[in-house]
């Protein structure tokens, strides 16, 4: 239903009740989650005036949000609409062991039933009669499809929460067998770290708190992490997966590493409704419309939207004709070209790509780029190794290089490169972000973990420090769809974001880092670089 619209639905009356989903609830789900009535045609509400709202606009998900636990935008609170506030008789959660504390949830009201919610729905007016505000869209639905919806809201969110135990969180990291080995230890690290700070204070199981202002939660959960690692062919990861998860449940999947390919990592989370948090991978799955999987950012996706922007600024001035691209086979820079060939494909540019053999020299590469001429554009998806071997000097009118895969400003470019490059800089420059990596620096000094990869520790530590705060602000609503509903909005508040300026999702987005530079260096030695470019979101 609409973004304000069922923010007023249910905010005057709440209280629940179980009950067994009926056999319609198939239905149920599809128009509370997308707005699409059992007909296929799209669900249509309208507000007092004529105003109408339609398909996932009119969804109840759009502002109740998938988990049915509501949220709230500014000063307007959107209520849980689950069947345990629904049909649940009115009281304070400090008088209802079993009834968590949820944002937006009003206590001592009277419980609704099929035929008042049935009411409320499609003639604004709530189980004591009174009128709903003007915001709340009235949905004219039939029987059939009205019961249907609420069967759905009375089994929404009603299931045992897998990785929950009343003095355990359970959580998992996973580990692909191509990660880098010292990426991989450096994580590891800081996630071991980390959950040993979690539960320095544990002392065993404690009483729930109450208070006067009705909150109810619980005082100390310990956590437990399971290091998931992965072996084989990537087609063997999934039932590795599903054997894991099976044989230990846990509530989220909190960072991870990967390397070529974390997609049956991804497709797993989807498909078992577990949220993947944050995971230390260059190349993403770019599927925005799934739900639990949250990225840090598009990796070298991104960098090739950056880089993508900058070749068509600089085509005219340069008179550039064709692109030359360079990858190492079997690395993530194979896709990362595929992605910029794609964006430039409209521009009228030629198009070679060089692919270097998984077991080629480096010194393969000035065959690779011997006919590079004053009228083409060069790009060098490569690592430090190769990028050390290029030859003596470029041919090239104009040089582009990916910084994730080239180590950001530690990039070996030879001397006579350096002046001529473009690197691809996804992240805020070190400048600007030396304060904020005060934070992650100064608790890896004083938990004495050494830095072997900075940044996928420093990632690791955000990934940690955000999963903390969303569950302290949860309280004791430890449902999956809601752990990643709060992520969305703790991302869109934090200030200190390690190596991002700035972070934010909003639904239906799942790369919580959206731009980027282009840079060069700034001397003909050293790591110091500046900005060639604004910070770009493509």
């Amino acid at each position: 239903m609409s973004a304000l619209g069922l923010a007023a639905l249910l905010a005057l009356a709440l209280a629940p009740q179980a009950a067994p989903a009926g056999p319609a609830a198939g239905a149920g789900e599809r128009l509370y989650r997308e707005g699409v009535l059992p007909s296929g045609r799209a669900l249509r509400g309208e507000r007092e005036g004529g105003v109408g709202v339609e398909g996932a606009a009119a969804a109840c998900a759009t502002c109740h949000r998938r988990s049915g636990l509501g949220s709230w935008e500014g000063q307007i609170v959107i209520p849980p609409i689950i069947g345990r506030y629904l049909f649940r008789p009115g009281a304070r959660n400090v008088e209802d062991p079993d009834l968590p504390h949820v944002q937006g949830y009003v206590p001592h009201r009277e419980p609704y039933t099929d035929a008042t919610l049935a009411r409320a729905i499609r003639d604004g007016v709530d189980q004591q009669g009174r009128r709903l505000s003007y915001l709340m869209p009235r949905y004219a639905l039939d029987g059939a499809t009205m019961a249907s919806l609420v069967a759905y809201l009375r089994r929404l969110t009603s299931e045992p929460v897998p990785g929950v135990t009343r003095d355990t969180l359970h959580f998992a990291t996973v580990v692909t067998p191509d990660a880098d080995p010292a990426g991989r230890q450096g994580m590891l690290d800081v996630l071991r770290q980390f959950f040993a700070d979690k539960n320095a204070g544990y002392r065993g199981e404690s009483p729930p708190l109450q208070s006067t202002r009705g909150v109810m939660y619980r005082v100390t959960r310990k956590w437990q992490l399971h290091v998931w690692e992965l072996s084989g062919p990537p087609d063997g990861w999934e039932a590795q997966l599903r054997e894991r998860l099976a044989a230990t449940p846990v509530f989220a999947v909190i960072s991870g590493i990967g390397g070529k390919t974390w997609a049956p990592v991804h497709r797993f989370c989807e498909r078992a409704a577990l949220p993947c948090l944050l995971p230390n991978v260059e190349l993403p799955v770019a599927a925005e419309r799934d739900f639990y999987p949250v990225y840090f950012s598009r990796g070298v996706l991104l960098e090739a939207r950056l880089m993508a922007r900058q070749v068509r600024e600089d085509r005219e001035r340069l008179d550039l004709r064709r692109l030359v691209q360079v990858v190492r086979q079997g690395d993530v820079g194979e896709e990362a070209a595929r992605e910029l060939q794609a964006a430039l494909a409209p521009t009228g540019l030629a198009f070679a790509t060089r692919v270097l053999g998984a077991g080629q020299e480096p010194g393969t590469l000035a065959a690779a780029l011997a006919d590079a001429g004053a009228h083409d554009a060069v790009a060098l998806w490569l690592r430090p190794g190769d990028l050390a071997a290029l030859p003596a000097a470029p041919g090239a009118g104009a040089v582009y290089a990916s910084g994730l895969m080239g180590q950001l400003e530690r990039a070996p470019l030879p001397a006579a490169w350096r002046g001529a490059a473009r690197l691809t800089y996804p992240f805020d420059l070190p400048e600007q972000r030396k304060v904020r990596m005060n934070f992650p620096l100064g608790w890896f000094t004083v938990r004495h973990i050494p830095v072997v990869a900075e940044r996928v520790q420093t990632d690791t530590y955000l990934a940690c420090v955000i999963l903390s705060e969303t569950l302290g602000h949860m309280l004791d609503s430890f449902v999956r769809d809601y752990l990643v509903e709060r992520v969305e909005v703790m991302l869109s508040h934090r200030l200190v974001n390690g190596y991002y300026p700035r972070l934010g999702l909003g639904p239906g987005q799942r790369f919580a880092s959206k731009g980027g530079y282009l840079v060069r260096f700034a001397q003909p030695e050293g790591t110091r670089v500046v900005a060639a470019s604004a910070w770009v979101v493509p």
